[in-house]
């Protein structure tokens, strides 16, 4: 990724959770369809954006008792010590007569991607902008269900979810800092609205810019690696709480809550792979879940998940 970026050539790549397996994409590999992106300066789709009347969707998520087990497990580290805050997710099968071709096609969102056979995801959240050498990240932690009254004044004023945004606010601003000069936080709690059939969601995000350091321009890869596994999936401190999930979580995340990204050959664009559907041995999974502080409470959380479980079709 270095090479290429140093060379200005244009690439889409995934970089999963665990940062084991990177898959790189020309230009000729998207032009020919090897994946089918729909991102804001990036798509090798031609449909238009469709509608669908209606649809089938059912999903089972695991039962309340099992997903307390690592639930407990998590808040036992956080009572510890070991952790501050700590994205526990699950994985849940879902029965829809859509197939991912059709998830794909059919749902609306920032950023989509379609591995043909493997997954689909359609994420809100974007990872980190480099633009004229200089980056953004925009965190988004915290979603409360739109129809609730005063929803907004609620986001942003829940101890639980004032408390996991500021800490992964404060998580990436220092990462940036690894990589860029004069950090700031330039917008701080912007409620996004998300549309679905299901339900609708308000979403809380902040936006963080700094200046690359002059050792780090044009090494896209090496910048990435810096910063990954990103502090909004994961958690803080790092290292000790991805030994948590990774004990916690009883499936393995995969490309869920890895990274997709374009560079043009001078900028770069690049997600959170959440919102995201699996395929595995002609079943679907839906990979959901949220960030888990000392004031969790056990059947918020679990509904959280639960609630996360949709498509942006409507």
């Amino acid at each position: 990724m270095d090479e290429l970026s140093e060379r200005k050539e244009p690439f889409f790549f995934l970089i999963n959770f665990l940062m084991n397996e990177v898959r790189i994409f020309t230009k000729i590999e998207i032009e020919n369809k090897a994946l089918l992106i729909d991102f804001p300066n990036l798509t090798n789709v031609n449909y238009q954006h469709s509608t669908i009347s209606d649809f089938e969707w059912k999903s089972f998520p695991e039962i309340l008792e099992d997903y307390k087990k690592g639930f407990e497990f998590v808040q036992e580290n956080l009572r510890k010590g070991n952790s501050y805050l700590t994205n526990y997710t699950t994985k849940t099968e879902i029965e829809t007569n859509l197939s991912i071709d059709d998830i794909f096609k059919f749902s609306k969102a920032k950023y989509k991607v379609l591995v043909p056979d493997e997954f689909v995801f359609f994420s809100p959240e974007t990872f980190v902008e480099i633009v004229d050498n200089k980056i953004f990240t925009h965190p988004m932690k915290g979603t409360i269900d739109a129809e609730i009254e005063d929803a907004e004044n609620i986001l942003k004023n829940d101890p639980k979810e004032k408390a996991e945004h500021y800490t992964v606010v404060d998580l990436l601003r220092n990462d940036l800092s690894m990589v860029a000069d004069n950090v700031q936080v330039k917008e701080f709690q912007r409620i996004d609205y998300i549309q679905t059939k299901q339900k609708n969601l308000l979403a809380m995000s902040s936006e963080i810019e700094g200046l690359i350091k002059p050792e780090y321009r044009n090494k896209i890869g090496t910048i990435l690696q810096k910063l990954l596994p990103a502090g909004s999936i994961l958690g803080a401190p790092k290292p000790k709480t991805l030994e948590i999930i990774l004990e916690a979580e009883q499936y393995e995340r995969g490309f869920y809550t890895g990274i997709a990204g374009y560079f043009d050959g001078k900028n770069l664009d690049s997600c959170v792979m959440i919102r995201f559907i699996e395929k595995e041995n002609e079943k679907l999974f839906f990979k959901s879940g949220g960030g888990i502080t000392h004031q969790s409470d056990l059947f918020s959380e679990y509904e959280e998940m639960k609630n996360k479980i949709y498509v942006p079709i409507y």
